[in-house]
């Protein structure tokens, strides 16, 4: 990592982070916030260091995350999904280090943007898919 700081996008639902990291003691910052603060649930903050623990990162980068939309769910997975990557930019265009932790974070579907949205409500319908209870008399 010989630049500064390497930045990428992650998106989930209408969430959407951007994150910086650089070489650290794997300080955690979102929304100028410590993450365990800003994330209260346990499983969110398990989806945010995924992919700093599936590389062994974890105290050797520091991240920096400005997120917006969605709730808490969809916040911690466009969190992780930029983690991952970003990870990945901070490694040499093409080479074998890169390659590798490329493979691995995709194998654990952490490159991956997850593309399922709230489905649109329909006319007719009290939901998406819900129908009205059918009277038959």
């Amino acid at each position: 990592m010989d630049v500064r700081y390497i930045e990428a996008n992650g998106r989930r639902k209408t969430a959407s982070a951007r994150v910086r990291i650089v070489p650290g003691t794997g300080e955690i910052i979102v929304n100028n916030k410590p993450m365990e603060d800003f994330f209260g649930r346990e499983a969110s903050r398990k989806r945010v260091l995924a992919p700093l623990r599936a590389t062994d990162r974890l105290h050797a980068v520091d991240v920096s995350v400005r997120v917006k939309g969605g709730g808490e769910a969809g916040q911690a997975a466009a969190t992780g999904h930029g983690i991952a990557r970003a990870l990945v930019k901070s490694e040499d265009e093409g080479s074998e280090t890169q390659q590798a932790l490329q493979a691995k974070l995709k194998s654990l579907g952490l490159l991956t943007r997850d593309p399922r949205k709230k489905e649109r409500k329909k006319p007719g319908l009290k939901r998406a898919r819900k129908a009205p209870q059918y009277t038959k008399r």
